[in-house]
């Protein structure tokens, strides 16, 4: 009865309460949408690398350690022992070893040198391996996998052949410009820095820096040459997966005080949080942006209410001889105001959902962002209800206003 009654009001008033509508549609639209993301691309950040339960290299600190070996950011302050790596792949507690051999780069984009086991055991997202859009690994010394902004960006094509350099500046001066890879795959699109990555064999690496007369001695018989026999002395970091994950801690443990190598192991899921919390204040900063927007709509609704109660006045005394006391008036002017915040939260909900499901693998693609069109979580169901009381208390000063009308009707027709 009071919602119908209160539905009617509103539809008698249709210009002032469509202003309002859109009003709370958009602040709604722009609060669910800053908390929907900010949990979602948390979660989406922290499964850039999935499946690798520890990640091993020099001692310097747990996030410049995440940052090169997962972000390709920075550079290593030391490197470790390739030997280390062999006897950690041959540990029985692991399952897996990929190495990774960063420093050099081309036009900008970092090189990465691992072994095949890298496209097996890499995971992203949801679990995901990496796949191949064209072309396959890698099996030669001199043969390159690109990702794939490296190859949208830089047209690169099955068969080109791409000179790296020394370092990570955007122009490299000491190219290798005699060893040449050729591409052989590119990756399908992660959202990951995988697709800025150009991956090259552990043995294109070491060869590329050997001295001009054995580089081309090697050249000469490289269809000879097995590449496993050719390997760096040193690595800048090893991903780990264990047979259990149980033993996660006392492996850590173990490779801290590894006693023929200085090495550090890291838990990529702490590292990564630590990560994200550097980014706390720019989180605050778009959620009190988010609530402002919201709190302008809310005074909005709660002048819209105010300025037409004088239009009103014969309403409630129509209401006030058919029986409704002041309690039902100031409930009639709440269950407007939540009825208008319902039905903006409802169209805001439909409508972010709808932008989700459209563009969910645009944003996976280029930016990493694992988001689903789902708004019914517990932080929005929370964000909610903070509104539906934040409505409640913004309509308490229009329903004061009605109530106090409603008893001087009551006095006049008294007297």
């Amino acid at each position: 009865m009071l919602t119908s009654l209160a539905w009617h009001s509103l539809k008698s008033r249709k210009q002032s309460v469509i202003l309002t509508f859109f009003a709370l549609f958009i602040s709604l639209s722009v609060l669910l949408t800053v908390e929907h993301i900010r949990v979602q691309a948390k979660d989406s950040f922290a499964r850039t690398i999935n499946g690798v339960d520890l990640i091993v290299g020099a001692p310097s600190g747990q996030l410049n350690l995440l940052l090169y070996s997962v972000f390709r950011m920075g550079s290593p302050v030391n490197e470790i022992k390739y030997q280390s790596f062999i006897q950690l792949k041959q540990d029985p507690q692991v399952s897996w070893a990929i190495p990774i051999a960063l420093g050099d780069s081309h036009k900008g984009y970092r090189v990465l040198g691992t072994n095949q086991d890298y496209f097996e055991y890499y995971k992203y997202g949801d679990q995901q391996n990496l796949a191949f859009l064209t072309g396959q690994k890698f099996n030669g010394i001199f043969e390159t996998v690109l990702g794939y902004e490296v190859a949208k960006k830089l047209n690169y094509q099955i068969g080109d052949k791409i000179i790296i350099a020394h370092g990570v500046a955007a122009t490299g001066f000491n190219q290798h410009a005699l060893s040449p890879f050729v591409v052989t795959g590119i990756l399908a699109p992660t959202g990951t820095p995988v697709d800025k990555t150009l991956h090259v064999t552990l043995a294109g690496i070491e060869a590329a820096h050997l001295p001009q007369p054995h580089l081309k001695k090697l050249l000469a018989n490289e269809s000879k040459i097995n590449p496993d026999r050719i390997h760096p002395d040193s690595i800048t970091a090893i991903m780990l997966g264990l047979k259990s994950k149980f033993s996660t801690f006392t492996v850590q443990r173990q490779l801290n005080q590894y006693p023929d190598d200085r090495l550090m192991a890291i838990l990529p899921g702490v590292a990564m949080t630590q990560l994200w919390q550097l980014t706390g204040t720019l989180e605050n900063l778009l959620r009190l942006i988010s609530l402002l927007v919201l709190i302008a709509s809310l005074i909005g609704l709660s002048t819209m209410l105010l300025a037409s109660m004088q239009q009103r006045k014969h309403e409630i005394n129509v209401l006030r001889i058919l029986g409704a006391g002041p309690g039902v008036i100031f409930s009639l002017i709440l269950a407007e105001a939540i009825l208008l915040m319902l039905g903006s939260a409802l169209a805001a909900i439909g409508f972010i959902s709808l932008n989700l499901i459209v563009l969910s693998g645009w944003l996976s693609t280029e930016f990493g962002l694992f988001i689903s069109a789902n708004l019914f979580t517990v932080t929005t169901i929370k964000a909610l209800g903070l509104t539906v009381i934040a409505t409640i208390l913004t309509a308490l000063l229009p329903a004061i206003e009605a109530y106090r009308s409603a008893l001087q009707c009551g006095i006049h027709s008294n007297n």
